[in-house]
């Protein structure tokens, strides 16, 4: 089974309730319906009430699969807007602050997850991913006993081109500029956690660096080492390695000769970049010249699960990082 399958797959077996925040965005109207239909989930969608039923309309359906929540007028509203602003009130939000960031759709559709009235939202195919995640990070928060909360790229390798196939992780490619050690520890053991969750099977990480084992000495290298010493302590059952080049995490061969004790053989499948600058560029490479299918930027580490989509994304991308919304929200403590 292709690994974007298997994700529909255990999304079907365990759907959950999603909140779209740009429900009057046409893409995310068709991929809701969509969602609903494959019976994955089922999907609240914020927005202009008029305007979201238009949408609707025009896509053949009607409110009885979708349910809509306007913020100008939902009976949700209040008392969202009270959680709010006990929360925000010790940064400074009082009451006609918290009503205002409440009437916007990316903080009523998070708050709608923090007062469990939804189990995971997506956002970003309207709004910048800056926008997007900071809502997330205010309303929803942190999970416990997570240090930093990231991202990562689900990348999907399965053209007849691609030597290997299957699914993979890289980050973290849209939040975490320049993360010190234990910051980069963080992001390791929480993509080898999102990993298991979405693909099924177990994580072997590799810290990735322009050194393998010892070939240089740099400041960058040693972050690296540091970081994988941190990880094997906080998760000490994972499997990780580092500091590894790509060649090395990835191809048998280039392990043997390289790294011959590497616990990785060459079979990595979670792949920590050192800084944002790399893990970026190195997505966009992967995708664009290596073809592979980039579902991303997904958020790791929040209390509850919330989701950005590139402005740029289509119906079926979003359709499925809703899908991905559901097998976190399934997999959440």
């Amino acid at each position: 089974m292709k690994p974007l399958d298997r994700i529909l797959e255990a999304a079907k077996a365990a759907p959950r309730h999603i909140v779209l925040a740009e429900g009057e965005d046409p893409r995310v109207v068709e991929a809701a319906l969509r969602a609903v239909r494959a019976g994955i989930a089922a999907i609240t969608l914020v927005g202009n009430r008029k305007t979201v039923e238009e949408r609707l309309a025009a896509a053949g359906a009607g409110t009885e699969e979708i349910r809509i929540e306007d913020p100008a007028s939902s009976a949700l509203t209040p008392r969202l807007v009270a959680a709010y602003h006990a929360l925000r009130r010790s940064k400074g939000v009082d009451e006609a602050a918290a009503a205002a960031a409440v009437r916007t759709p990316l903080v009523f559709a998070a708050m709608m997850v923090r007062e469990d009235e939804a189990d995971g939202t997506v956002g970003g195919a309207v709004a910048t991913t800056a926008d997007t995640v900071r809502a997330a990070l205010q309303t929803i928060g942190r999970a416990p006993g997570v240090g930093l909360v990231s991202s990562f790229f689900l990348m999907m390798l399965c053209a007849s081109h691609h030597v290997k196939k299957g699914a993979f992780v890289f980050a973290d490619c849209g939040l975490v500029v320049d993360p010190d050690a234990a910051g980069l520890a963080d992001i390791a053991v929480s993509s080898a956690r999102s990993f298991e969750a979405l693909a099924g099977k177990p994580a072997k990480v590799a810290m990735l660096s322009f050194s393998t084992a010892g070939s240089a000495a740099h400041e960058r290298v040693s972050k690296v080492v540091e970081a994988t010493r941190l990880a094997q302590e906080t998760a000490p059952g994972l499997v990780i390695d580092g500091e590894l080049q790509f060649d090395t995490a990835f191809v048998e061969a280039v392990s043997a000769a390289k790294a011959p004790r590497s616990a990785l053989n060459g079979e990595a499948n979670v792949f920590v970049f050192p800084n944002l600058d790399a893990a970026n560029i190195g997505y966009k490479i992967a995708q664009r010249i290596g073809g592979a299918t980039a579902i991303g930027p997904i958020l790791q580490g929040l209390a509850k699960p919330a989701n950005d989509l590139s402005r740029g994304c289509n119906a079926d991308d979003v359709f499925h990082m809703i899908a991905v919304t559901v097998v976190q929200a399934g997999s959440s403590p």
